[in-house]
């Protein structure tokens, strides 16, 4: 889902593409536009576009978006879809995520995954860890951690019991 805002400016903003810009940017804007070291160019011809970033990698990475009005009615099959399907990654693992100044942290199932800047770092986590950094870096309370964690166990047992 892309957000076009239209004030004085016309702003692009990522709805939940992942490891992208966190502040909108100017749809206009020919020019590259920097946030938190890395450049990102939306190109369009008014119908539809690209917003290109530079990755920390150096290589360029983006995705494609429509101009056009959209209701919200529109998306809700691909939605259900993430939410139920178990063909979906949304279903398959827990996944926190967060954007921070100058990275992400991550959590997916019983890995920490910390980006800082151009460092990564990646460990597995003890059940005692992984309520703790859900608390301390998502502010999930204990009572919900262990609530998330009883419901993951509950959808791993096979259909019919177990």
């Amino acid at each position: 889902m892309t957000l076009l805002v239209d004030l004085e400016e016309r702003w692009l903003a990522d709805v939940g593409f992942g490891d992208s810009f966190r502040e909108p940017l100017r749809l206009d804007e020919p020019d590259d536009q920097v946030q938190d070291g890395r450049a990102y160019r939306v190109v369009h011809d008014g119908v539809g576009g690209t917003m290109l970033s530079g990755d920390r990698d150096g290589a360029v990475k983006g995705y494609r978006f429509s101009l056009r009005p959209r209701a919200l009615a529109d998306y809700s099959g691909r939605c259900h879809y993430l939410q139920t399907s178990p063909n979906s990654s949304f279903t398959q693992r827990i996944v926190c995520s967060r954007a921070m100044p100058t990275g992400r942290v991550t959590i997916a199932d019983q890995r920490l995954i910390v980006t800082d800047g151009t460092e990564r770092s990646e460990r597995a986590l003890s059940e005692a860890e992984w309520r703790a950094a859900l608390i301390e870096r998502f502010g999930i309370p204990p009572d919900d951690a262990r609530a998330l964690r009883r419901r993951v166990a509950a959808a791993e047992r096979p259909l019919g019991g177990g």
